[in-house]
């Protein structure tokens, strides 16, 4: 009776065992910190997954992810520098970077921190709009802009544990009841500086053309200057060596005889092929040898 007495206590003992084994266990996954609590007070964190242990009954243990997370933040209006309404929306990537800090400031409480972040993002996206043309947002929404706010953010949210890694907009656009009118705008200003670009192409052209015009002026003044200096010398060569002869007595009358040829041929046009000459005319004077 004694022994069987014995062996139940020890088979209780064990199950007791168990049981306090089993209560002081603590797994922690990869995806999420491990906090130890005793007494309500964070005595561990447990960042390495595996298993450990902690007083049964006295520390207790709770859990916060520490994966990244994605919280869609809502819609909300924010005015840029020359005063136009435009809606934005836009999501952010954060995580928990310190667990006592964020169960400290926020219980604990994703949804807090949700709280908290949409409101210092909206903060940091109102400041970084207003100080920015509503054409000028538009051409930075490739990325730039994303930037600027996540960098106006900082480390705002580092005293909540919290550590915010992007802020990316999903669309910023203007609200519909003024859309149509902003584009009809925008087209309206690209079409007067392309006009611009297109008159100040037009003027250097012309510039180019008229120095081009200019140059060929000048260089068939120039040409035309040379050819008539050409010209002049070599009728003066011609008279010249006219002139020398006839001034030789044996070249003259030769020169007198070619000349009447060419003379008596200028006159038989037109068919005509008879030539009267009075024998008292010099031409006649020369073909009779008188």
């Amino acid at each position: 009776m004694i022994r069987g007495a014995k062996k139940a206590a020890g088979f209780l003992m064990v199950i007791v065992l168990i049981i306090l084994l089993a209560a002081g266990m603590v797994v922690t996954y990869p995806n999420e910190y491990k906090l130890i609590r005793q007494f309500g007070e964070i005595v561990r964190v447990v960042e390495t997954p595996g298993v450990s242990f902690k007083i049964p009954l006295i520390q207790t243990s709770t859990s916060l992810p520490k994966e990244l997370q994605i919280y869609d933040i809502p819609k909300s209006d924010v005015i840029t520098k020359d005063k136009k309404s435009m809606i934005a929306d836009a999501f952010v990537l954060w995580r928990i970077s310190d667990p006592i800090l964020f169960t400290r400031h926020l219980n604990g409480q994703v949804a807090q921190a949700q709280s908290r972040i949409s409101a210092s993002v909206f903060s940091s996206m109102k400041s970084v709009i207003s100080n920015m043309d509503q054409a000028e947002i538009i051409e930075n929404r490739n990325g730039q802009l994303a930037l600027d706010i996540s960098g106006n953010i900082g480390n705002s949210l580092d005293g909540y544990g919290i550590q915010v890694l992007a802020v990316e907009t999903k669309s910023l656009d203007m609200p519909d009841d003024n859309k149509q009118a902003v584009y009809d705008r925008m087209i309206s200003e690209r079409n007067n500086i392309a006009a611009s670009f297109t008159a100040q192409g037009n003027s250097s052209a012309q510039k180019i053309k008229n120095d081009t015009t200019k140059e060929v002026s000048v260089m068939k003044s120039a040409a035309r200057a040379e050819a008539e200096k050409i010209k002049a010398e070599g009728e003066a060569q011609y008279m010249q060596i006219l002139s020398n002869a006839y001034n030789d007595v044996n070249k003259a009358d030769f020169y007198n005889f070619v000349r009447s040829l060419d003379a008596a041929k200028a006159s038989l046009k037109n068919g005509n092929n008879t030539l009267i000459l009075d024998k008292s005319s010099p031409m006649a004077q020369i073909f009779y040898g008188y």
